[in-house]
């Protein structure tokens, strides 16, 4: 067996998550990357990816892997190939070859998430796809310290969407951040794993923090109830984009 890995950036706005809905008629990031795939190849192509994102959430660095046996097109080929085929808003940025044992979800080490605020009187028609609109003004300074009791190995179900079931709610968050630039905000997440909306949740809680609805030092407190519906709104998809994946 031979194993190619993907690296793939798209724009979720049209699509409805990564993950394939065979026989619903609707668009997934995962069924269309297959079809194009599998016109090179002349077969059925399967691809594994890191995550599932949802639909209209976004990626700069989606990672996924497929069984190459036979395939067709030398590896340093592939990106140009496969974009020739792919509608303009997924792109393949790298491909190369790895171990058979690689695995896209198994093998990933971390997973780095942003969510992007618009934080304005005056909605931005340029932003309006990729961020999450919010004119109440915030407090980045008090955000920042609320991030400091997100970052470690806790139990999440706060933030977790209620009715999703997981064997352990149990994550480590190795950092959380706010990055201000001018009146865009980003909540920025790296962590071993995360929850069902849990990068939402998280992100709807911390402007909570910006609007000081709840004090940073909370959160410490909101954590350890593991209630839902004491953490903030769960925010919408288009803001959310999914950066990297590390091995």
């Amino acid at each position: 067996m031979r194993n190619i890995k993907l690296t793939v950036a798209y724009d979720g706005t049209n699509y409805h998550g990564f993950q394939e809905q065979r026989g619903t008629g609707l668009a997934t990031i995962q069924e269309t990357l297959e079809q194009c795939l599998g016109r090179l190849a002349r077969r059925r192509v399967q691809v594994i990816g890191a995550g599932r994102t949802d639909s209209g959430v976004h990626a700069r660095g989606q990672v996924v892997n497929f069984d190459a046996s036979g395939w067709p097109i030398p590896v340093e080929r592939i990106p140009l190939a496969l974009n020739g085929l792919l509608p303009g808003d997924i792109v393949v940025t790298q491909a190369r070859e790895v171990e058979e044992n690689f695995h896209a979800r198994i093998c990933a080490r971390s997973k780095t998430y942003r969510y992007t605020i618009w934080n304005s009187g005056i909605p931005s028609p340029f932003h309006r796809l990729y961020s999450c609109f919010w004119p109440v003004s915030l407090d980045a300074e008090a955000m920042s310290a609320a991030c400091t009791y997100l970052e470690g190995t806790h139990d999440f179900k706060c933030f977790q969407a209620s009715g999703a079931t997981v064997k352990t709610t149990v994550r480590t968050l190795y950092q959380a951040r706010v990055i201000r630039e001018g009146p865009v905000i980003h909540f920025v997440f790296n962590g071993d794993g995360f929850l069902y909306n849990m990068v939402r949740i998280m992100a709807g809680t911390l402007l909570q923090v910006g609007m000081g609805k709840i004090k940073p030092e909370s959160i410490k407190t909101l954590i350890e109830s593991r209630k839902r519906a004491l953490a903030g709104p769960t925010l919408p998809p288009q803001g959310l984009c999914l950066e990297r994946v590390e091995y």
